[in-house]
């Protein structure tokens, strides 16, 4: 018997009804053979592991740009996060795990360097715009492999796009993704908060800490199990109105007194402006594009202006640092 075929079986017998069965899948946008040892999902979640974009997240910023520390949370460790707490909420929902995993590893595939400044800078002067979670799903479907992308199945592709607090994914193993998105960069954002002595535990106000509890570990918890209680048997994924309300309200907390403040975010108006002034010098000198961008342009008709933010959101931090310090900051002349 194929293998694919044996968990396929599995999967009809174990999953819940509400779940999203690989061998039902909506298919892809090219049909490929299938592969006699994976099922669908779990080919996605490989594809997405071993492309480019993904090893670009190590160096990207989630909260604090160029921290001094190894602790501190990158783009990379928040999507592991990410998925460690899907996968556990499917799990115990009797959901698809593997569907589950490929949207959590790839739902931030698209951000930019320097977190949330560097998506509102392209945003601001790129005449299409920039959102990084359609651009997760551009890098996905075009980008990567020069322009064939990863042929991920639909499923996949619905869950990256819809991740974001307005979205509403198709399936449940969307719909949690979208939730342990928000549990995961809530807490481990309080945990680099209090490890950079922006807060402590005690500056939570009182009623989210009884509520949710005094610790990571407890609200982590907490927030989890409420999902798995509420979400049982369901053919959706619920919160009981306590629990979201209190997570809605330390999630207002943290934006008003982590993500706005000076200490944290002290130097995202130096970020914005040099990805402002890549932006602008590459699309005047679009012949300093690697080669593979130009072949976007050259011969897939791809805009210059498209290309280039392409190019610029694909860069981690220290390389944008890198080609900024190349184009703009004189060097000292050496004599052979």
């Amino acid at each position: 018997m194929i293998i694919r075929e044996e968990l396929e079986k599995i999967e009809d017998l174990v999953l819940s009804p509400y779940a999203s069965h690989s061998s039902k899948t909506l298919g892809r946008e090219r049909d490929e053979e299938k592969c006699p040892m994976r099922t669908e999902y779990q080919r996605d979640r490989d594809r997405i592991i071993h492309c480019k974009a993904f090893r670009r997240l190590k160096h990207k910023t989630q909260v604090f740009l160029a921290p001094e520390g190894d602790h501190y949370r990158t783009r990379l460790t928040h999507t592991l996060e990410v998925s460690q707490i899907a996968r556990s909420i499917a799990k115990a929902l009797k959901l698809n795990e593997d569907l589950t995993e490929a949207i959590a590893l790839g739902h931030d595939l698209g951000h930019t360097p320097f977190g949330h400044a560097g998506e509102r800078a392209l945003n601001r002067i790129c005449k299409y715009g920039f959102s990084h979670y359609e651009q997760s799903v551009r890098i996905v479907s075009i980008l990567e492999k020069s322009g064939e992308g990863l042929n991920l199945t639909k499923e996949v592709l619905d869950g990256i796009l819809n991740h974001r607090t307005s979205g509403n994914p198709s399936t449940l193993e969307g719909k949690v993704v979208r939730l342990a998105d928000k549990i995961a960069y809530i807490n481990h954002d309080i945990d680099d908060a209090i490890r950079a002595g922006i807060l402590s535990e005690s500056d939570i106000p009182m009623y989210y800490r009884d509520v949710l509890g005094d610790s990571t570990k407890k609200r982590l918890n907490t927030l989890i199990s409420d999902i798995v209680d509420n979400s049982i048997d369901k053919a959706d994924i619920i919160m009981s109105e306590e629990i979201g309300k209190a997570m809605k309200g330390i999630r207002e907390f943290m934006f008003g007194n982590v993500y706005i403040n000076p200490v944290a975010k002290g130097q995202e108006s130096k970020a914005e402006s040099m990805i402002t002034s890549l932006y602008e010098h590459y699309l005047e000198h679009t012949d300093k594009l690697p080669g593979e961008f130009l072949y976007f342009i050259n011969e897939l008709g791809e805009s210059p202006e498209r290309v280039v933010c392409d190019y610029i959101a694909g860069m981690s931090d220290q390389y944008s640092v890198i080609k900024f310090e190349e184009e703009f900051v004189p060097t000292f002349w050496k004599s052979k």
